[in-house]
């Protein structure tokens, strides 16, 4: 179908335009509101800057197009292939992207505040200064997708997978990362202040400079993490597993006695007066500390 057409057929009220075939169109500028997209090919299409708000393109084929500043807010995009689409600045506000498919995407500067995305693969993606405040990113795969400075507070991650995921300097505050496996995983100045991290495999990551107050870091594995100037202020490292833990200059974590260890809390620097500790044991023959109940050393 020509661009001319359905913009005429839009214009008479015409609003169901599924299956249509639109590839490579120039789309650019538009407004299509509450149009019906659903299955459409649009690969390679320039979309930029068009209106589609509350529009419908479930399963449509959008990869290679050029999405870039489109408004497409409470717009549904279920299964829709955004394979190397590009989104940079896309405002898609409680926006539904379940299961979609945005691996290699650019979604830099996108605001996808309290947009659903579960299920959706973002592997491979750039979303730096990405918009996910409040999402749902539940089962979501970021595999090697580089959030560089993303605002994720208070998005749901159960289940997302991290495996190479670049999150420095990621605001991640409230959120709820239990059992997640960030091994190995940057988050260099991320800002995780009131989260829950009980459980989390943090094998090897890098957290150096991250904001960790109040933070909840029960039973965590940090084993090997770099942890140098972070900020631990009232968090809770009961049970965690520090052996080999970089702390302060990439020296081994070291415990400094204080008066805090009548109330069961321990010293990690300056910075940290109130980081809980419960029973932390030195292992001297290995210059390294894990944390058991009950028991507390200075």
């Amino acid at each position: 179908m020509k661009v001319s057409h359905l913009l005429r057929l839009y214009e008479q009220g015409y609003r169901d335009f599924s299956g249509v075939d639109l590839k490579g169109a120039d789309l650019s500028r538009v407004t299509l509101i509450s149009v019906n997209l659903t299955r459409a090919n649009l690969m390679g299409a320039n979309l930029s800057r068009a209106f589609l708000t509350k529009s419908n393109l479930s399963g449509a084929i959008l990869n290679w197009a050029n999405l870039s500043f489109v408004k497409i807010s409470e717009g549904r995009l279920i299964e829709t292939d955004l394979t190397k689409a590009n989104l940079a600045g896309a405002f898609m506000v409680k926006s539904e992207l379940t299961r979609a498919k945005l691996s290699g995407a650019n979604l830099s500067d996108t605001n996808l505040r309290a947009a659903n995305l579960s299920g959706a693969n973002l592997s491979g993606a750039y979303l730096r200064k990405i918009n996910l405040r409040e999402a749902n990113l539940s089962k979501v795969n970021l595999d090697w997708a580089n959030l560089y400075e993303a605002r994720l507070s208070g998005a749901k991650l159960y289940g997302a997978s991290f495996n190479g995921t670049n999150l420095s300097q990621t605001f991640l505050k409230e959120v709820d990362l239990s059992g997640a496996n960030l091994e190995r995983v940057n988050l260099r100045k991320a800002r995780l202040d009131g989260s829950s991290l009980k459980g989390t495999n943090l094998v090897g990551a890098n957290l150096s400079e991250a904001h960790l107050r109040r933070v909840d870091l029960t039973g965590a594995d940090l084993r090997g993490a770099n942890l140098s100037e972070a900020l631990l202020d009232d968090a809770n490292l009961t049970d965690a597993i520090l052996s080999r833990a970089e702390y302060a200059g990439g020296n081994n974590l070291d415990l400094v006695k204080s008066e805090a260890i009548r109330d069961r809390k321990i010293a990690l620097t300056t910075k940290s007066d109130a980081a809980q500790l419960s029973g932390a044991i030195e292992d001297r023959a290995n210059n390294s500390f894990f944390i058991q109940p009950g028991l507390v050393t200075g």
